[in-house]
């Protein structure tokens, strides 16, 4: 390698990763788009291999150009304690988190308490990946996520922060429409909310699938916010985690149903040592503790 490796293109590497686009990277760093572009090609010709592979989606990393990802992320935090140490300045931690987790935990929980996070560290960012479909932190999809489902494989740290507490919920014009009869059982006659094939592993789409006794499901939403909105209409009974349902003035019909899922806590090994990273693992883990009564 007879040319050196200018390490101000290493901050063009991790926008594009980030961003996933040529364009976003260079919005995100003030640059160019031609520039930022050179950047990346110096940076691949003094490497001798390609980090990105281009497609119409945008920028996905090679294998070698992940393998480069922790590293890079290192010298940038290194450049920041080393600025914040050169003028004085304790600036707090800086830098991007991407941060997956449920769309439930995300509205109700995660995003009302940012903006003490953010007072705290007013140089950090959080970008939010949700939805049901687990993420994959090996492709760096997210740097870490908190979840309900455990990894079983993969290069992850994993914590187990507290649980989630599902129960039976209907609305009150639900009830105007089918009473509970107390002589039948409860469940005999009941229109379900239900989950598509494809979220038949989510522990709340096997209650209902046991408990409706082969009835079809008089709606199907593969999103928790739809079942939400669907037992707040009065459509059919939904499993909805007890700390939301609660806030909608829901029903709950059956508290006990054995749906209550882990919360876990998963980081990325390579970043475990990532102040960024450290900041929002510690404020999160705070915050499931402070809920803890209030999510079972």
């Amino acid at each position: 390698m007879n040319k050196k490796l200018c390490w101000d293109d290493t901050k063009v590497f991790l926008a594009i990763v980030r961003e996933g686009t040529l364009s976003g990277a260079a919005k995100t760093l003030k640059l160019g788009i031609a520039t930022t572009y050179r950047r990346l090609e110096r940076m691949e010709e003094v490497l001798g291999y390609r980090l990105f592979i281009r497609d119409q989606q945008g920028y996905k990393l090679t294998d070698e150009g992940r393998i480069l990802v922790s590293q890079a992320e290192i010298l940038e935090q290194a450049g920041h304690a080393f600025d914040a140490m050169a003028t004085g300045v304790n600036a707090g931690v800086s830098g991007h988190v991407r941060l997956a987790t449920a769309q439930g935990l995300a509205d109700h929980l995660i995003l009302p308490a940012l903006p003490k996070l953010y007072s705290a560290h007013p140089d950090l960012t959080l970008e939010l990946v949700t939805g049901v479909s687990t993420i994959n932190l090996q492709r760096r999809d997210a740097d870490m996520a908190l979840r309900l489902v455990r990894p079983e494989q993969g290069k992850v740290t994993i914590r187990r922060l507290g649980e989630l507490g599902f129960g039976l919920y209907v609305s009150e014009s639900y009830l105007q429409r089918k009473p509970l009869n107390k002589e039948e059982t409860m469940l005999k006659n009941a229109d379900f909310i239900g989950w598509p094939e494809t979220h038949q592993n989510l522990p709340a789409a096997k209650w209902i699938e046991k408990n409706s006794r082969g009835k079809t499901c008089c709606l199907t939403a593969g999103s928790m916010s739809a079942h939400i909105s669907a037992v707040e209409a009065g459509i059919g009974m939904g499993v909805l985690p007890n700390f939301i349902a609660l806030t909608k003035n829901l029903i709950c019909v059956h508290n006990n149903i054995g749906c209550n899922q882990p919360i876990w806590l998963v980081i990325h090994s390579d970043l475990t040592n990532s102040g960024r990273i450290r900041v929002v693992a510690d404020f999160l883990s705070n915050l499931v503790q402070e809920n803890k009564t209030r999510l079972a």
